[in-house]
């Protein structure tokens, strides 16, 4: 896609309108890295505008983030409790807190947000290095279709309103596993584009980059309640823990 540039992707525009569509399965996340981190403190990389990581404070969670976008992290201090998340600013394949955690966690398809094999796997490094012995890092992404479309592009309608349609338009490289996604908003106001990139990867690559920072894969969910992981899943959520024994 000419002229993206990630580092750009989620301004002021983005950060302003980003919560005003939530996915619903929020509260299922939270409860579920509620029980993971116990009494531990977390890290939440690519924390935004604090959808995950205020609630996950409320439950009783110390929550740090790494983030990239200060118009999102702006965007989460005008939140009720958003002064309450420490937020060091930065690429989070590359910068440190300076703290270890219990848990580690990367939701909705953050993962692919990072384009190359090798910043993806520099990030499960960091993930590993910002862990305690006994720290998990739990990646939730959704399991790749694009590469399986005729022409590895396609266009689809996702929903259809009285004032609005809403369409995703994609073209997938197989050489370098990117997709290039626009959602498209077509409303009597006019018409949106919201571009991304994201580097699309399949479970057994991501336990890979798990070995390479030496984590191992303890368990692999379906869903957020606990749903197993089956051939007919369209999303894995992944907990990994240190490969050394020690967790």
């Amino acid at each position: 896609m000419e002229g993206f540039d990630p580092r750009t992707s989620f301004g002021y525009e983005v950060s302003q309108r980003y919560d005003d569509e939530p996915r619903g399965d929020e509260a299922e996340t939270v409860a579920f890295l509620a029980k993971l981190a116990g009494q531990r403190s977390a890290l939440e990389l690519a924390v935004g505008t604090g959808r995950i990581a205020l609630p996950l404070t409320q439950a009783g969670v110390r929550v740090d983030g790494i983030e990239l976008s200060t118009d999102m992290v702006d965007r989460m201090r005008e939140k009720p409790g958003g002064d309450q998340v420490d937020v060091t600013m930065g690429d989070m394949s590359r910068v440190t807190t300076g703290r270890t955690y219990g848990l580690a966690y990367l939701v909705f398809n953050t993962i692919g947000n990072l384009l190359t094999q090798e910043d993806q796997v520099r990030c499960f490094q960091n993930a590993a290095g910002h862990l305690t012995d006994d720290g998990v890092f739990v990646v939730e992404c959704r399991v790749p279709t694009a590469p399986a479309r005729p022409g590895h592009q396609y266009l689809d309608t996702e929903r259809v309103g009285l004032d609005h349609v809403d369409l995703d338009a994609g073209r997938y490289d197989p050489l370098t596993q990117v997709l290039d996604l626009n959602h498209i908003r077509i409303s009597s106001g006019g018409i949106r584009l919201s571009p991304i990139r994201l580097r699309l990867a399949h479970p057994p690559e991501f336990d890979l980059m798990a070995r390479i920072a030496g984590l191992r894969l303890r368990e692999r969910w379906g869903g957020w309640n606990g749903e197993p992981y089956t051939a007919a899943s369209w999303r894995h959520i992944s907990v990994y823990e240190r490969a050394d024994g020690t967790a």
